[in-house]
Formats: C-alpha cells, structure tokens, sequence
C-alpha cells in the first residue's frame, strides 16, 4: 500500500488541477487515521462503535474543500446517518456503502480529486469488487454452539465466521480463507493484537505478500483486506 499511496500522490501532484471532489471517511485508531490522512482523507472519528451522528457527518462534509464530496462510511452502522448527511448538504455528495475501513482504504486508491463524486464514487465502488475482506477479533460472548468462549479468537471473512480458538491458528486460517486467489493482504492492527507483525507475517500463506500497519483499532485484533 505505501507504493500504492506513493505513486498515486506523484500522480495527482504532478500539475493536476485544484481538487473537484474529496474524501470523508469514519474510521478510529491513530494509525487508521494517519493511513486516510496520508491519502488527502477528512476522517471522522467512529469511537469504539464505529457510530458517528448524522451531524457529525454533515460537519465535515461541509469543512472540506472541494466542490463535491465521497463518503466512505466504512461500517453497515453508519450507512443511513452518511445517507441522510449526503441528503442535508450544501454540496453534491456520493455515499459509497463501505462496511469496513481496511476495504475503503484500499479501494481509495481509485479516487482521483480531479473527477467529480460520482465518477470517483462509481470508481472506488468497483475497487471494491475485487476486494476480499474480513478480520480477526476477540470473542466478546460465549457461542450458543459452544464453538467458542469469551477472549478466544474468531476470524471472519466479510460476515462469514471461518474460524475461533487460539489467535495464531484463528488468524492462519482466517488468512488462508481469505487470500485463496490474492496476491497482497493488507493487516491492520489493532491496539491489543496479541500477535505482533512477524507473527503475522509467518500466519500469511506463501506466494501472498503481507503489507502491514498499526491502525490501533479498539474493536478488531487485526482488520485483513487481500486483493
């Protein structure tokens, strides 16, 4: 992702003309912040549950300056209060109903200021079609089928829970679930992963490249998005 981000900013650095269209994104944690901000991003702080007001929304909607405006709002929870915003405006804004930050951070590298939000809207939308995306988290309750207890390991791919129990094997085969076919996976880390990145870096299948970052997301052990 860093050479990603790196050519994209040369690109639009490169004489390109004042921006058309920006970038609002919900996200939480220092570094998933400081990952939308290297991409030009206005982030509005989600809180550990991802929930921001409507009015919140519409605050930075209208503090970025560019004529139309992309919403990511990178949970289902915040879906409507980006719509609604999008709706009371004084701009034209797109919503792009991204579920998870790591799946609209990746599909940001679409985004080019100089197209206006529904070019750039219909362009981040199809990134995120070749996009696989999951994570692993730890279990806040016990499972009903006695899968797994509270603080054990449960790995997701999109809403699909692959695997639970210890954090090495839960995050192997969420990984192996998730990469079948990809070449990079991106990991973000949260605040408390117990693993740290070589750990990871040994969980991730062969011939797959690991592109790694401390997001320090209160919610999610390890956020995964591979493409």
């Amino acid at each position: 992702m860093r050479e990603q981000v790196a050519e994209r900013n040369a690109r639009l650095a490169g004489g390109a003309p004042p921006a058309t269209s920006a970038v609002v994104a919900v996200a939480t944690g220092a570094g998933m912040h400081a990952l939308y901000e290297e991409l030009g991003v206005h982030v509005v702080e989600g809180g550990a549950t991802m929930n921001p007001s409507t009015s919140e929304l519409l605050e930075a909607i209208e503090a970025v300056d560019a004529h139309e405006v992309v919403v990511l709002p990178n949970s289902p929870n915040v879906i409507m209060a980006a719509e609604e915003a999008a709706k009371l405006a004084d701009r034209l804004v797109r919503v792009v109903p991204t579920r998870a930050p790591q799946e609209g951070l990746a599909a940001l590298l679409a985004f080019d200021s100089g197209h206006g939000a529904a070019a750039n809207a219909d362009a981040v939308a199809d990134a995120i079609d070749a996009l696989a995306v999951g994570g692993v988290a730890e279990a806040a309750r016990d499972d009903p089928d006695g899968r797994f207890a509270i603080g054990d390991a449960v790995g997701y791919r999109g809403d699909e829970l692959v695997a639970w129990g210890d954090p090495a094997q839960t995050l192997e085969r969420t990984l192996t679930a998730l990469t079948d076919g990809a070449e990079l996976v991106t990991c973000i880390a949260g605040q408390a992963a117990p693993l740290d990145e070589q750990a990871v870096a040994a969980a991730v299948p062969d011939g797959v490249e690991l592109d790694y970052h401390d997001g320090g997301q209160p919610a999610w052990w390890w956020l995964l998005c591979a493409e």
